[in-house]
């Protein structure tokens, strides 16, 4: 995309009277494409939480509690089962993400300057705050889950308080883990995958040695899908210093690592539920592999920077459908 605007976006205050259509419900989700301009403080400090970005963690807790085998269709564990949502979604999710938006405003200002720290909707004290209320609320949740799931070690406390420490490190000096491309997504990806897998298996069961290993396995599918994020920063991660893969690979090589990394873990993971004999559960792993594969071929390989978005979009369903097959495989092997 060209830097020099266009004769309809000469001027910042043309830009903002004219938004492009949706611009204000992705702004509101935390999506790529939004508009700045809010006014209304409990919206922005809404934006700064990205909602859009709740939704694999609320759909990890799921997993989590298929793969318990103890989950059961009853008021009480609806009820545990949003709370656990909310932990994981609202006040867990919303924390990393407005302590990423906090320590990332200069790379924002770059990359999405319609970002609410970076176009000045809110102070650097009110992100503060919202911070500390976030991170206290959800670590007292965890607790109160673990009392309510009468867990003797409070698995999901330290779980939250785990998860708390990694999105920390992952957005702040001087280990900044976002810096590298490899530590980087794959934090990224366990926080997506195993942590609230791990929240959910808690809530309805006892978690093992084998459930924490092999979610921790399948994060790596998610890490390929971290770097897909990665693609529409190139540009700020560059002039920042940031080695996310595009970086150091260049965009075609970090495209294929990319694409290896969600098949091949997925893959194993399907091979590990052939040694378990849930042979039925495997073969529908696979079968939802495949259309990954066709819509990587489609869209992502061939040209990730504009495709990024279309590929998500298509695939990506296939991939957590395949982990809801996982959970379900694992609980019904008792495992």
């Amino acid at each position: 995309m060209s830097d020099s605007p266009t004769p309809e976006q000469s001027t910042p205050e043309q830009t903002q009277e004219v938004p492009a259509p949706g611009a204000k419900a992705r702004q509101m989700l935390g999506m790529k494409g939004a508009a700045s301009g809010e006014t209304s403080i409990w919206k922005i400090r809404l934006q700064l939480m990205k909602p859009i970005t709740w939704i694999p963690l609320i759909w990890g807790v799921v997993c989590g509690a298929a793969s318990s085998g103890s989950y059961v269709w009853s008021l009480e564990c609806l009820l545990q089962a949003a709370a656990c949502m909310l932990l994981a979604g609202p006040l867990m999710t919303g924390y990393t993400q407005t302590l990423n938006d906090f320590y990332d405003r200069d790379l924002d200002a770059i990359n999405e300057p319609y970002r609410p720290i970076p176009s000045g909707a809110i102070s650097v004290p009110q992100v503060v705050v919202q911070v500390v209320v976030l991170l206290v609320a959800g670590v007292v949740l965890a607790y109160v889950l673990d009392l309510w799931a009468g867990n003797e070690v409070p698995t999901i406390t330290f779980t939250a308080i785990g998860g708390a420490f990694v999105a920390y490190i992952y957005s702040a000096p001087p280990l900044k883990l976002k810096k590298n491309g490899w530590l980087g997504n794959y934090a990224l990806g366990a926080s997506y995958i195993a942590l609230p897998w791990w929240t959910g298996h808690a809530m309805f069961g006892e978690m093992n040695l084998t459930i924490a290993v092999l979610t921790l396995i399948y994060s790596f599918a998610g890490l390929g899908i971290a770097v897909v994020n990665d693609f529409k920063s190139v540009q700020g991660d560059t002039q920042l210093g940031l080695k996310s893969l595009p970086v150091m690979f260049g965009v075609g090589t970090a495209a294929w690592l990319s694409a290896l990394m969600i098949d091949t873990f997925q893959a194993g993971i399907a091979g590990y539920l052939i040694y378990a004999r849930e042979n039925f559960y495997a073969v529908l792993l696979v079968l939802l592999i495949v259309p990954q594969i066709a819509f990587q071929d489609m869209y992502f390989l061939r040209d990730p920077l504009k495709n990024d978005v279309k590929y998500q979009a298509s695939a990506q369903p296939f991939l957590v459908l395949g982990m809801l097959v996982t959970g379900l495989a694992l609980g019904h092997a008792g495992i």
